[in-house]
């Protein structure tokens, strides 16, 4: 089968959604698939282009083992201007679309990510050219993930994200999403009769390469943590994430020369972050790592944190849970309640979930998993056996190679 693949990221780029995309397109690949990605350069470690890509707008690529990937410029612009976002990603999917529909050889069927909910459009007009199925892939769902961090406002702006959106899944054959909750709030924006194109295929995590390891690692010791129980946030530290929380949680336990706190990332709220927390001693930021350090990240942390704004668990699935939970580590959460990764948590046995802006109780999760190693060590056994039973690549790829499969013979 042929495949075209729109993506706003893929490997060497670090963002976790090139790394959702990678695998899947290597999976398939390895399948026997043959499959064209059109991405963009790599761009996501410093919002530019980064040194060794530059200089062309375009870069088509060399085939690899079932996969040519075409690489278009971004056009990356920072995070605090919505305007300046919406041209980027204006220009980002103008050239994607043209080098899409340009592409030789006609495709089976056309895969576009989102977000930029834009890409859907360049897969759609792909699909339309190729006369082939359209699948939209929804990592997040815009423009609701936006509207609840404030990062777009007004009755027009958000009637045309609207529009927009509607106007995507109503020419996509079907649209993926990584949860239930995803999959409700989808399907309540389509026609009667449409809900069954929306279909759940959660993403995944490379279980081979992120493993458990030992807590000792070289990152512990480059940056002072010593032999205390590390309490980890690791990832973009943007408006979704709400980690005055675990500011606030460093602050309660300042007295306790056991435990640290560390913010492994960067992104627009880091500097205000940073501003909140100077002058606490058990706070460490450490910047963006190279995507082969991973898994030793992960296993030096002793407690892992996941925390999204309150009502964002409903359009959101942050892809780290599986990458803590393949390095056998426990985690806190603080999300919506009655949502997926509540739901995950209490199903493998492999953390706690508390409400979103609920200090105390965050506090009390931390405390609670810091004095008692034994009980840490056991839920991320039982995390670990999850994603191995659950979120292989090769589960995942399979769904999608199944789906692919029943859209072309329609």
């Amino acid at each position: 089968m042929r495949l075209l693949v729109l993506c706003p990221h893929y490997a060497p780029d670090v963002a976790p959604t090139g790394e959702v995309m990678t695998a899947i397109v290597t999976e398939l690949a390895r399948r026997g698939h043959e499959i064209r990605v059109v991405t963009s350069l790599p761009w996501y470690r410093q919002h530019r282009v980064e040194p060794d890509w530059r200089g062309r707008p375009v870069r088509p690529g060399i085939a690899r083992g079932g996969v040519r990937v075409t690489r278009v410029h971004p056009f990356p612009t920072a995070k605090g201007s919505v305007a300046a976002r919406a041209a980027g990603f204006a220009g980002f999917t103008t050239l994607a679309t043209a080098t899409a529909v340009v592409a030789r050889g006609r495709p089976d069927a056309v895969l576009a990510m989102s977000p930029p909910i834009t890409l859907g459009l360049a897969g759609w007009a792909a699909a339309r050219r190729w006369r082939a199925p359209l699948v939209f892939n929804l990592q997040d769902i815009f423009p609701d993930a936006a509207i609840d961090t404030g990062a777009i406002r007004g009755g027009r702006l958000v009637a045309a994200a609207r529009r927009l959106e509607r106007f995507i899944y109503h020419r996509a054959a079907a649209v993926t999403v990584l949860s239930d909750d995803m999959r409700a709030n989808v399907a309540a924006k389509l026609d009667a009769g449409r809900s069954g194109s929306v279909r759940v295929i959660p993403n995944f995590v490379d279980i081979s390469r992120i493993r458990p390891r030992s807590r000792n690692t070289a990152y512990r010791a480059e940056h002072g943590l010593g032999d205390r129980t590390v309490v980890m946030y690791a990832g973009n530290v943007g408006l979704s994430q709400p980690l005055d929380l675990l500011v606030a949680a460093a602050r309660a336990h300042r007295h306790r020369d056991d435990v640290v706190f560390v913010v492994n990332g960067e992104g627009s709220a880091r500097p205000a972050l940073e501003a909140s927390a100077a002058g606490l001693p058990n706070v460490v930021f450490v910047g963006y790592q190279p995507a082969e350090r991973l898994d030793e990240v992960l296993a030096s942390a002793d407690i892992h944190v996941v925390v999204l704004r309150e009502g964002l668990a409903r359009s959101s699935v942050p892809s780290k849970i599986y990458s803590i939970l393949a390095a056998g580590r426990p985690v806190v959460a603080s999300v919506d309640p009655h949502t997926e990764l509540p739901r995950m948590i209490d199903e493998a046995g492999c953390g706690v979930a508390v409400a979103p802006g609920d200090q105390p109780a965050f506090d009390a999760a931390v405390a609670t998993l810091a004095d008692d190693p034994g009980g840490r060590d056991a839920m991320g056994r039982r995390g670990r056996a999850y994603v191995e039973r659950c979120m292989s690549p090769q589960t995942v790829a399979g769904a999608y190679e199944a789906l692919f499969s029943e859209l072309s013979r329609h």
